[in-house]
């Protein structure tokens, strides 16, 4: 049940977002157990943000998982979703940051896991 948030203060087309969507769900499986199945996206475009003083080209991940993985799961995942947020958006990788959030409860379908 991983939830990646993604903020930033560039836009993101429709063609860009089915393509981070895409890498997105190739991209959480490196933390074990996880697939697209269960992740949900949400995109945020044209954020006013600022970054060690200036607003050039910044974006923010929130990664929410249920469960926990491993330190090296999550470098990997890191460095895979700063890659491709890189690469799709034109963000520098240095003005990218990525947040892990581990969830003991979550609910779906009217009940919790």
């Amino acid at each position: 049940m991983p939830f990646i948030q993604t903020k930033t203060n560039v836009s993101i087309s429709k063609e860009q977002e089915m393509s981070l969507k895409t890498a997105f769900g190739k991209a959480i499986e490196l933390i074990p157990g996880k697939s697209e199945r269960w992740l949900m996206l949400g995109f945020s475009d044209n954020e006013r943000m600022w970054f060690v003083g200036d607003d050039a080209p910044l974006a923010y991940i929130s990664v929410k998982l249920f469960g926990s993985a491993s330190d090296s799961a999550y470098d990997a995942l890191t460095a895979k979703l700063t890659e491709i947020v890189s690469s799709e958006l034109g963000v520098s990788a240095s003005r990218i940051y990525v947040k892990y959030e581990e969830i003991d409860h979550w609910g779906w379908n009217g009940s919790n896991f």
